[in-house]
C-alpha cells in the first residue's frame, strides 16, 4: 500500500490555498475557502505501471488548481497493486470538526498480506492548505494487525465496498464502512457494516447476527453493500438477503445513530415479504442493491426528525419484463416506524420512458433535500434513478440514462429524462452505461460517464430541477482545466 497526492496544474491553476482556518463549514469544502470542491474517482487507472490500481483527483472550487490523489509515494501508507480498485467508493465529511472536509476513500480489492481482495480505507484530511498538507498523518481503516476494524483480514472482505458519512444531528461525525464480503463464523459474505463515530473515531462493527443486527446471517447476504444516511437515520442494505428459498430477493435494515451498549440502535428491516412493503419477493429482485436518504420535514412540523429512504430494486421483474427494475419510496420516522409512499418505475403513470427487459432502473440512486428546515416538496426533494440497461435502439444496447423524479408526491408530476445525446453531452453508443454513476450535491446532480467513447468521458453537473434534455452547466473531464488527461474510467464515482 502506498499514495502520491500532487497537485496536476493545468492552464491558471494555482495551489489550493485558502484561509487560515477552516471556519465555513461547507460541504466538501477540503480547504476551507468557502467553495465546493470535487472529488472524481477512476478506480481502473493505472498508476506507475500498474493496471487498475485507481487514482482519485480532486478539483478545488474557484479555479484553485487540482489534486491526484493515488497510492503510489509515500504520503499515504501502501503502493499501487494490480486491481486495487482505489477510489471504488467515495464519502466526504468533516471527521475531526476543524471546518475542512476530509475525504473517504475506499479500495476494496486491497490486498492485506497474503488476504486478496480483503479491502481498506483511507481517511485524507483536509486543512487550509488543501487536503494531506495540514500535518495530520492519512488514517486508515482495516482488518487485522490491530488496524480499527474489528476480525482478521480475510480474502474477499472487501472492506470499503460502500462508505457513507455525515454529521448526526447532535454534530458528531461519523462513517460507515461496508465489508459485505465478511464472513460470519462460517457463513460466507454474510457481511458486516463498521461504524466509526466521534472525533475520537471509536468503530463498532454490527452484522445481522449481533444483538445490533436483528437477524440471522446467511450465505452471499451481502450486508453492507450500500450506506446511506441523513443525521437522524442511516440504511444499509443486503441485496442478497434470502426470503425463504427465494434466493437474492433482498432487504434493508435502518438505524439510528443514538447508540445502544456502545452500538447503533436498530430501528426496523424491510423487504418485500412484509404486508407494509409492495411487491413479492421474488429470485434475484436485490431490494436494496442501491439506497439513497434525505431528511424529510412534513407540513406543520417545528423540526426535521423523519427521513425519505429510496430502495432500488433493479432486480424485479415487471410482468413478464425481466429485470425492468424499480425503486420503492418510504417515509422512516423518527423511531423507525415507516409508510411506503410511492413505488416508481417505468410503467408509473407519467413517468417518462417504458419498461424493457434488462433496463435495470434503480442500480444506482443519489437523492437531495436543498432546504432540509422547511415542508419538503417535490421541488426541493429530488430523486435520481441510474438506468444504465436502458437502449432506444438496437445500434446503441445499454446506452444508459438517468430518470429524475420528486420524492414528494406522484413521480410523473415534475419527472425528467437525461441521457447520452439527449442532455448528457456526446455521442450515443453501446455500453455507456449512463446512470451508473451519480451522485448528489445540494446544487448539482453529478453524473458520471466512464464508459463508451473516450472523449465522451467526463463528469457533467446538473441543475436537480432540469428540464428534460436540459444541459450540464458544470462538465468536468480529463485533459480539461487541470485534470490530467490520462485514466481509464474517471468518474467512476463522484463526491
Amino acid at each position: 500500500m502506498g499514495a502520491l497526492l500532487t497537485f496536476g496544474l493545468g492552464t491558471g491553476g494555482t495551489p489550493a490555498a485558502a484561509a487560515v482556518a477552516c471556519p465555513t463549514g461547507v460541504d466538501s469544502d477540503f480547504n476551507g475557502d468557502g467553495i465546493r470542491d470535487t472529488a472524481i474517482a477512476d478506480p481502473e487507472a493505472t498508476v506507475a505501471g500498474v493496471r487498475k490500481a485507481g487514482e482519485v483527483h480532486v478539483v478545488y472550487g474557484g479555479g484553485k488548481g487540482t489534486l491526484t490523489v493515488s497510492q503510489e509515494p509515500a504520503d499515504v501508507p501502501g503502493a499501487p497493486e494490480a486491481g486495487d480498485r482505489y477510489g471504488y467508493a467515495l464519502a466526504v465529511y468533516d471527521a475531526d470538526l476543524d471546518g475542512c472536509s476530509d475525504l473517504v476513500i475506499g479500495s476494496p480489492y486491497e490486498d492485506i498480506g497474503t488476504a486478496a481482495d480483503s479491502g481498506f480505507v483511507h481517511l485524507v484530511y483536509g486543512s487550509p492548505e488543501g487536503l494531506n498538507a495540514g500535518g495530520r498523518a492519512v488514517k486508515e481503516f482495516y482488518q487485522g494487525n490491530g488496524k480499527a476494524l474489528a476480525g482478521a483480514a480475510e480474502a474477499g472482505d472487501w472492506a470499503g465496498y460502500a462508505v457513507a458519512a455525515g454529521k448526526t444531528a447532535s454534530g458528531s461525525p461519523y462513517l460507515l464502512i461496508g465489508l459485505p464480503g465478511e464472513s460470519v463464523g462460517t457463513v460466507e459474505d454474510a457481511g458486516t457494516f463498521c461504524y466509526v463515530h466521534g472525533t475520537a473515531q471509536t468503530v463498532v462493527c454490527v452484522g445481522q447476527d449481533t444483538d445490533a443486527g436483528g437477524a440471522v446471517a446467511e450465505q452471499d447476504d451481502r450486508f453492507g453493500s450500500s450506506l446511506a444516511a441523513t443525521s437522524t437515520h442511516f440504511a444499509v442494505g443486503n441485496p442478497g438477503e434470502s426470503l425463504g428459498t427465494t434466493t437474492f430477493a433482498g432487504g434493508v435494515s435502518v438505524f439510528s445513530h443514538t447508540l445502544s451498549s456502545g452500538r447503533p440502535k436498530l430501528l426496523t428491516g424491510m423487504a418485500q415479504d412484509q404486508d407494509a412493503v409492495l411487491g413479492a419477493e421474488e429470485v434475484g429482485d436485490q431490494f436494496g442493491a442501491a439506497v439513497a436518504m434525505v431528511p424529510y420535514r412534513a407540513s406543520g412540523a417545528t423540526s426535521t426528525t423523519e427521513s425519505l429512504l429510496a430502495v432500488g430494486t433493479p432486480g424485479e421483474d415487471l410482468a413478464t419484463t425481466v429485470d425492468a427494475g424499480a425503486v420503492q419510496v418510504f417515509r422512516i420516522a423518527a423511531n423507525g416506524t415507516f409508510t411506503e409512499i410511492a413505488w416508481i418505475d417505468q410503467n408509473t403513470t407519467d413517468v417518462a420512458g417504458e419498461t424493457e427487459a434488462g433496463d435495470f432502473f434503480g442500480q444506482r440512486l443519489a437523492a437531495v433535500n436543498t432546504a432540509p428546515n422547511a415542508t419538503s416538496t417535490g421541488t426541493n426533494a429530488r430523486l435520481a434513478i441510474g438506468v444504465p440497461g436502458e437502449e432506444s435502439s438496437e445500434e446503441h444496447r445499454d446506452k444508459g440514462g438517468v430518470q429524475i423524479v420528486p420524492l414528494v408526491g406522484a413521480p410523473g408530476a415534475s419527472d425528467e429524462w437525461i441521457d447520452p445525446g439527449y442532455g448528457i453531452p456526446g455521442t450515443p453508443a453501446p455500453r455507456q452505461l449512463a446512470g451508473l454513476s451519480l451522485a448528489a450535491t445540494p446544487s448539482l446532480l453529478y453524473v458520471g460517464m466512464p464508459y463508451g467513447p473516450t472523449e465522451g468521458r467526463a463528469v457533467h453537473g446538473f441543475p436537480w430541477n432540469v428540464a428534460s434534455g436540459g444541459a450540464p452547466t458544470v462538465t468536468l473531464k480529463p485533459g480539461e482545466g487541470g485534470i490530467p488527461d490520462t485514466g481509464t474510467a474517471f468518474g467512476t464515482t463522484v463526491r
